[in-house]
């Protein structure tokens, strides 16, 4: 995910350039990075020769949201959240595509007390056809709390996750980085991907990162504008372009650094926007023409066998960690879309 409301997110999208260029000279990071595996170095030109003699690119994309059952949870009550919550499970139902959320456990609770009707939030998560994964107990942040608490903070996060999916046959799989922070050494990192292993997780990366967390902060606020309604569609129609930016701009950064297209994994976050522009998000999708695959089915790309090397303090896009690994110069990471002006002034911040 992004950020919870205690904490913002520090964007790849600003560090990015300052970390190909100077992170890679101060750190040893060529003997902590595998190189890519030969399937990885040349299935990429092989799909490509496919795709251009069929003249049919191929678009396949992952939804993921984050930061379940709710954002705003517990900072509201329940009651609050619901009608959102609705909203866009009955979306996410309608729009029929495969779907995987993030659960922060924490989310669940009021005063340290399990909520059932929180719990029974997820359950609509499942009813709607959804896959379910761990993203902490209280969204916590790597490079703050150190790895022992971290791994601690993962399995609070299932204690309530495991026994649901399990009374559908099912069971966690698979695990998100809050704020993506995957670690500050290439040691912490590969201590990370033991102990998930050791409990059956694998670790869902996001490649289409963007700042939706600005979006509905605005969008919140705007609620309380004089023309709510007008600024509030406004907000909706822009969102939705800026999202298409952002997929069209990780298409080409990963056209440039693999020479395709890679199954994106797409990531947004379960709150009152999404909820109102999530059949929108979907057609804007499909018009690119994409298709909606499982994380299972993208996850069997060679591309995400490549090692992350990125080892500093935000949490970029898997395509600009990889970029990054194989020294890119600062030119490959700019131009990514950004959030208006007016968006950030209403979202109350004055930088991603």
């Amino acid at each position: 995910m992004r950020p919870s409301a205690s904490l913002p997110r520090l964007p790849g999208r600003l560090l990015a350039p300052l970390l190909a260029s100077v992170l890679l000279a101060a750190q040893p990071l060529g003997a902590a990075v595998a190189s890519p595996s030969t399937d990885a170095k040349t299935e990429p030109n092989t799909k490509a020769n496919a795709e251009a003699e069929r003249g049919t690119p191929d678009r396949r994309i992952v939804m993921t949201i984050d930061d379940l059952p709710w954002v705003q949870l517990p900072g509201i009550s329940t009651a609050q959240a619901l009608p959102g919550h609705r909203r866009l499970i009955a979306a996410i139902k309608h729009a029929g595509i495969p779907v995987i959320g993030f659960v922060n456990e924490g989310k669940l609770e009021h005063d340290g007390q399990l909520q059932p009707e929180r719990l029974a939030m997820l359950s609509d998560w499942l009813d709607a056809g959804a896959t379910l994964g761990n993203h902490t107990y209280a969204h916590a942040d790597l490079h703050a709390v150190g790895l022992p608490a971290y791994q601690d903070d993962i399995l609070r996060g299932e204690r309530q996750l495991r026994p649901l999916l399990q009374a559908r046959g099912q069971q966690p799989h698979w695990f998100r980085h809050p704020y993506l922070r995957a670690g500050r050494s290439a040691q912490d990192k590969a201590a990370l991907e033991r102990f998930l292993s050791e409990h059956d997780y694998r670790i869902a990366p996001v490649t289409v990162d963007n700042s939706d967390w600005i979006w509905a902060g605005a969008y919140l606020h705007a609620a309380d504008a004089k023309d709510a309604a007008k600024l509030k569609a406004r907000l909706r129609r822009e969102y939705v372009a800026y999202m298409g930016a952002k997929l069209d701009y990780y298409e080409q950064q990963s056209i440039d650094l693999l020479g395709y297209n890679l199954p994106q994994t797409w990531l947004i976050h379960a709150n009152l926007l999404n909820a109102d522009t999530y059949g929108d998000l979907i057609k804007m999708v499909h018009k690119r023409g994409y298709r909606f695959i499982g994380l299972d089915e993208a996850m069997r790309d060679p591309a995400y066998r490549r090692a992350d090397a990125y080892t500093g303090p935000a949490g970029p896009s898997w395509i600009h960690r990889w970029a990054i690994g194989e020294k890119k110069p600062t030119s490959f990471f700019g131009d990514e879309p950004e959030v208006p002006a007016w968006v950030m002034k209403l979202a109350d911040l004055e930088s991603e």
